[in-house]
């Protein structure tokens, strides 16, 4: 059985055949990876977009918000996703804080940097004195942006695959140690949480009055990474450190769990966003918006 699994396994795409190499440049003392590029792509890339959502009518806040706004999301996204790896997957990394602090090892979670993030808006919305939801809409907007070129990073790791599959799109993936094919999750989900509730944002945005209801855009993008992020689980691995326990069943992994919050308040704050549609005014100019 194990040599006619292997002989099957063959006719499969081998991720080492790919030629992906985690390491983007490696001059012997210094490396840059992947992984960091995918953040700093997702971080300027997003940056710049603000921008443009900013230059049009009521926008929530000025260029100079927006600048500080990069400064402290990226502190949110650093310290929340670190954080929050450690609470969620693995709490025994506090009790060796050096390893904590070793973030070039790998480990953040998503959850934990969404909630680093809306700390910082929210800390920023109140030291300014800006309406936090709407600031909230225009930043979920670039958030689709980090998610792609993050997934696309996992996959380059060969990390965070998915389950064995018979799908012709199967890959071998050396890391697991066995000649089976297995979903590429990785891409999977840069196809749903990137481009598609990317996509969604900005039809929105650009061709609708949503960002005059305060919550709807950051509403559509939660609820829309959730029913993404809960698909997908079912394709892929649960994290080995959870063999054994509940958080191993497809339906209960942690991934799973932690998005049902984010389902249910987007829900509410797209329901609810036309009742908080009001007189927009823009930061700069006496204009008002409709």
């Amino acid at each position: 059985m194990i040599l006619t699994a292997a002989a099957q396994a063959t006719s499969y795409i081998q991720f080492s055949d790919l030629g992906l190499d985690p390491v983007a440049l490696d001059l012997g003392f210094f490396q840059l990876k992947w992984y960091s590029l995918a953040y700093i792509a997702g971080i300027l890339i997003g940056w710049w977009y603000l921008l443009k959502l900013l230059g049009r009518p009521g926008a929530p806040m000025a260029r100079r918000h927006a600048d500080d706004m990069v400064f402290y999301a990226t502190l949110g996204i650093i310290l929340g996703g670190r954080l929050g790896y450690a609470i969620f997957y693995q709490p025994q990394l506090f009790a060796e804080p050096i390893k904590l602090l070793q973030l070039w090892e790998g480990g953040m979670s998503f959850h934990g940097g969404m909630i680093g993030v809306m700390l910082a808006v929210l800390w920023l919305c109140r030291r300014e004195k800006l309406d936090w939801l709407r600031v909230h809409d225009y930043v979920a907007c670039c958030v689709p942006f980090g998610l792609f070129f993050g997934r696309l990073a996992n996959f380059v790791n060969g990390e965070l695959w998915g389950h064995p599959t018979t799908v012709p799109w199967g890959i071998v993936f050396d890391r697991t140690g066995e000649a089976v094919p297995r979903h590429p999750s990785q891409l999977y989900e840069a196809g749903l949480e990137g481009l598609l509730v990317g996509l969604i944002l900005w039809f929105l945005f650009w061709k609708t009055d949503a960002r005059y209801q305060p919550g709807k855009l950051v509403g559509t993008f939660i609820l829309g990474y959730g029913l993404s992020r809960w698909f997908v689980e079912f394709f892929r691995e649960h994290d080995a450190q959870f063999d054994g326990t509940i958080f191993a069943t497809p339906g209960l992994h942690m991934g799973q769990l932690l998005t049902l919050p984010m389902i249910f308040g987007g829900i509410y704050l797209i329901a609810t966003a036309k009742k908080r549609r009001a007189r927009v005014e823009p930061v700069a100019g006496d204009q008002t918006i409709a």
